[in-house]
């Protein structure tokens, strides 16, 4: 893809019409800044929107949001509606992570109250977390228990001890999505989730701790509880083992279904069956059930983190929830009176008056934005998830010394609990797209307001 082969429609969207390439059934658009652009164009993000233009019964556009970087099948950062009768449903288009999302914790302590025991408090909360590659958790369930928690995913965890029911009230969907049935996960994916209920896994998951240091809207924030300098906490992670088994098996179904169906795509990464078809519904069950999983996860996640909270800071120190969003999944949502199947991978369901949830690497701000009415018309509610990735993470460990990215971590009076200085590295700063930019690209679109930054001052990695 070439800067040249797209069209500007404002100055902060870019369309690749649909004369591009001829068996696009829709335009593709690009939410970005003209200097984001040329990181954009750098790799093969959108060709890949290209391909999801592709899809059967897909309406409006295939679009990317302004973190936008390579996937697999779909970019990451990638939003694509389709007719929930006519069209197709696509595991590439919610990714191997399922229900990847954040939460984000309220406290009542302000940086001065934390600041004496912060590394306490981050080693306190790196013990009672478990994180690594396949590092499993206290928790571990039977066969059945596990069904349970598929099918009520945070309500299970509630009710298993791991919060009160008030919580529900905070999360999307209340933490669980239905139609779902557990038998339509393999037993292999069960046997990988198994035992990695309350652990965040590796790569860009973590728990960060954060101080509020600007109020962007006021009115809003006050709304949502949160003022300048209070102290809040971010937890990033999924389905762990069991998603990315889901979407191996679910994938591998498809590619096998689609002669089946008459279905050609331009890229065998976007496997994918009719929404109506038998491998169509009981993938969506199986999606579901996964990301059931996941908002159980961070769940029992927040239950730990709130048990290192009170033994660090005391028994009177508490952590609420301001709200959890997934960011890789596919929900039906009706737009202009037609029910669609929205894709969305790395991407944020923005509602009016939802907050939505953007974190930023490790060593920049993160923020909490508010859903505007542009994202309803634009981008079938939807807004970016993060900073977004400009470099590999093969490419940040042969670039990237760890040692020395510590130090400078503690320089900016950030403290790092990571289970390797790897991972550490591999989600370096430089890694990672201007979070700034990003954000300001959906609000200057109307898509999202900005409420609050974030800044860290200690995260824990696997």
């Amino acid at each position: 893809m070439r800067k040249q082969d797209l069209v500007r429609v404002h100055d902060h969207l870019w369309e690749i019409p649909q004369s591009f390439r001829r068996d696009m059934r829709v335009p593709a658009r690009v939410y970005t800044n003209e200097r984001m652009l040329e990181q954009v164009v750098s790799d093969r993000s959108l060709d890949q929107l290209v391909n999801v233009a592709t899809l059967p019964g897909i309406q409006r556009y295939a679009i990317a949001m302004p973190d936008v970087h390579e996937g697999y099948g779909f970019p990451i950062g990638g939003v694509a509606a389709v007719d929930a009768r006519e069209g197709v449903i696509s595991p590439g288009g919610i990714g191997y992570d399922i229900n990847c999302g954040v939460r984000v914790l309220r406290s009542q302590q302000h940086h001065d109250d934390v600041k004496p025991v912060l590394r306490k408090l981050a080693r306190a909360l790196a013990h009672a977390i478990p994180s690594g590659i396949g590092r499993g958790g206290a928790t571990t369930l039977r066969r059945d228990e596990l069904d349970r928690v598929l099918r009520d995913g945070a309500k299970r965890a509630v009710e298993l001890g791991f919060g009160v029911p008030e919580d529900l009230n905070h999360i999307e969907s209340q933490g669980r999505i239905a139609p779902n049935d557990p038998k339509y996960i393999s037993d292999d994916a069960k046997e990988r989730g198994r035992d990695q209920l309350g652990t965040i896994g590796s790569g860009n998951h973590f728990v960060e701790i954060d101080v509020v240091d600007q109020i962007l809207d006021a009115e809003a924030a006050s709304g949502l509880g949160i003022s300048e300098g209070q102290i809040v906490v971010q937890i990033h992670t999924g389905s762990r083992g069991l998603g990315h088994q889901v979407a191996t098996d679910w994938i591998r179904s498809m590619m096998k279904a689609m002669p089946k169906y008459g279905i050609s795509i331009p890229d065998r990464e976007l496997a994918c069956a009719p929404i109506e078809s038998d491998e169509g519904q009981k993938y969506l069950q199986a999606m579901a059930a996964a990301a059931n999983f996941a908002f159980a996860n961070r769940q029992i996640i927040t239950a730990a983190a709130r048990r290192a909270w009170s033994e660090t800071l005391g028994s009177s120190a508490q952590l609420g929830i301001l709200y959890d969003v997934a960011h890789n999944v596919a929900k039906f949502e009706e737009y202009g009176g037609r029910l669609m199947l929205v894709h969305r991978k790395g991407a944020t369901r923005a509602f009016p008056g939802q907050p939505v949830l953007i974190p930023g690497s490790m060593g920049t701000a993160s923020y909490l934005l508010m859903g505007e009415e542009g994202a309803m018309r634009d981008t079938f509610g939807s807004s970016c998830h993060g900073a977004g990735r400009i470099m590999s993470r093969s490419a940040a460990k042969k670039q990237i010394n760890g040692h020395e990215l510590r130090e400078r971590l503690e320089k900016m009076g950030i403290v790092a609990e990571a289970g390797s200085v790897k991972g550490l590295v591999e989600e370096a700063p430089e890694a990672y797209k201007d979070v700034d930019a990003v954000v300001s690209v959906v609000a200057k679109a109307g898509i999202a307001k900005k409420v609050a930054r974030f800044t860290p001052i200690a995260v824990v990695k696997g």
